[in-house]
């Protein structure tokens, strides 16, 4: 059996209130007409003692491509896997491949060893050709998880990079050159769907089948949420004509059908296990004891004035009223930076330059941008109720900016209800993506504000790195999310180019952060 794509880890939470089921998922394309692939997976034995015995896991037929020359099947194994007291490493096979993979899991009760990506791809191949070893970092990644195994890969956003089907399918190149009325009235043709749907499929699977991002994912579990890139650039803050259009309501159909079978693994038509029930769009949320993982769907109810419907708010904070007393942590994924400037005199700034019209769209595409920041408000707000209410600390997960940035929410409230909390935002991107350059990372350094007024008495604002004088990291960059005894959690951004990655300690609740900078480039504080 060869197989087109594959092993993808997927994780997909806790099972049961005893918080010793590690639910696991596999994820493999293979050609059609083969018998039922079957997976067995083992436990290594702690210290000197045997292995356990090999344990089979259920296998799914998830979709078919009948359109792939030749036709091709998607299928998924699920299995459980019991935690211990040590953490435990696993190791699977898959029946007819001529060698198996590993994958670690935590000890019972423990904070997982995590790492954090966002832009794994290239917004075009003219980008590609010009970037020197465009896997490197993720190479980085894999060498760092053999040193210090990673329990989980939090995915953020643009793990893939559709935007070329706009001039590789001619179906849809057409369409764009038409004035934007009868962009808006064309329908959106069977023509149209079959090529688009086999362009998504196709993409993942040349785009992961890359050996090093293979490698990776056969050897960590993911847990992902998309962004635009996904589905095309800037989805989501398009004119509302152009946004419900049948041309663009298509794509976005069937940018969600590959995103729900690639990257979160279901059936049509099937929810994820980590699903927050009550709501339309994909926000997930994963209650892991000590520490609980919300990562918020910004792109399948985004319009010009909002990002998640009320409905799904509704869902989310619900959610979080379900967690117990056990959580001392949140670690809330938002693919656009909550804690980010208002860069509308930057975009002013770049209109006079040629070729800047992608940052440009990346830039309006903010949580500051004026429909949204009301929004942007009411999430905060809630974050710091949370934080205080329970006594958890809460620490924001962003990437899509194409530049590492670490912010800072402070609530300066007191009396009647204040909180003295803050919340810490921890920005990576892209470990592939690279930077954007000269005067825009120039005018990102020097040039706009870095605090911001968010409410009375609540500000937000950037905070220089570590050991360093400058606010960005203009290279590509990956995150990881350590935690030692005391439940710190060590985040550390490993940087294209630099030795030692910058770090940063988030302590429990109980502990004073930090008001500034603290420890030096890969030491602690």
């Amino acid at each position: 059996m060869a197989l087109k794509l594959g092993p993808i880890l997927s994780f997909r939470g806790l099972k049961g209130n005893t918080e010793r089921q590690w639910r696991v998922s596999v994820l493999i394309v293979r050609d059609s007409g083969e018998k039922k692939p079957s997976l067995e997976w083992q436990a290594a034995g702690p210290g000197s003692a045997p292995a356990t015995a090999s344990t089979g896991a259920t296998a799914k037929l998830l979709a078919t491509f009948p359109d792939a020359s030749p036709a091709r099947q998607a299928w998924r194994f699920d299995f459980v896997v019991t935690l211990t007291g040590s953490p435990q490493k696993i190791s699977y096979r898959i029946k007819g491949e001529p060698s198996g993979w590993e994958f670690h899991v935590p000890a019972k009760g423990a904070i997982p060893n995590m790492a954090y990506t966002s832009c794994t791809g290239f917004s075009s191949n003219k980008l590609m050709q010009k970037t020197e070893d465009p896997y490197g970092m993720v190479r980085n990644l894999i060498r760092q998880h053999s040193d210090s195994p990673y329990h989980l890969l939090l995915m953020g956003g643009d793990q893939i990079y559709a935007d070329p089907m706009f001039d590789t399918l001619p179906e849809l190149h057409d369409w764009l050159a038409l004035p934007r009325q009868k962009k808006i009235s064309h329908p959106y043709t069977p023509e149209m769907a079959s090529a688009v749907e086999h362009f998504y499929r196709e993409l993942y699977v040349k785009w992961w089948g890359q050996t090093d991002l293979t490698t990776l994912f056969a050897s960590v579990p993911t847990f992902m949420m998309w962004d635009d890139h996904d589905i095309f650039d800037g989805w989501g803050s398009y004119d509302p004509g152009l946004q419900a259009s049948d041309v663009y309501q298509g794509l976005f159909a069937s940018a969600r059908a590959a995103f729900a079978l690639f990257q979160l693994q279901l059936a049509e038509d099937e929810a994820h296990p980590a699903k927050i029930p009550g709501q339309q769009a994909f926000s997930l949320g994963l209650n892991l004891g000590p520490l609980a993982i919300v990562a918020l769907d910004m792109r399948t109810e985004r319009s010009d004035n909002q990002v998640i419907s009320q409905v799904s708010w509704k869902a989310v904070y619900d959610w979080l009223d379900t967690l117990t007393g056990n959580c001392t942590h949140l670690l809330a994924m938002s693919s656009i930076p909550v804690v980010h400037p208002d860069f509308s005199e930057l975009e002013k700034a770049l209109s006079i330059f040629p070729g800047q019209q992608e940052l440009e769209d990346d830039l309006r595409d903010q949580w500051n941008s004026i429909p949204h920041k009301q929004e942007r408000l009411r999430l905060i707000h809630r974050l710091l109720d949370f934080s205080r209410s329970r006594q958890s600390r809460v620490t924001l997960l962003s990437g899509d900016v194409h530049v590492g940035a670490l912010g800072l929410i402070r609530d300066l409230r007191s009396d009647g209800g204040g909180t003295g909390q803050e919340i810490i935002q921890l920005t990576s991107s892209g470990v592939i993506h690279p930077p954007p350059q000269g005067v825009a990372m120039f005018f990102l350094e020097n040039a706009v504000g870095k605090e911001m007024s968010t409410d009375r008495d609540i500000s937000s604002v950037m905070i220089e790195f570590p050991g360093t004088h400058q606010f960005y990291i203009g290279a590509r960059n990956w995150l990881a999310l350590e935690p030692d005894a005391q439940r710190r959690i060590w985040a550390n951004w490993h940087i294209e180019g630099q030795p030692y990655p910058y770090t940063q300690v988030i302590h429990p609740v109980n502990f004073a952060m930090p008001k500034a900078s603290v420890g030096k480039i890969g030491q602690p504080g």
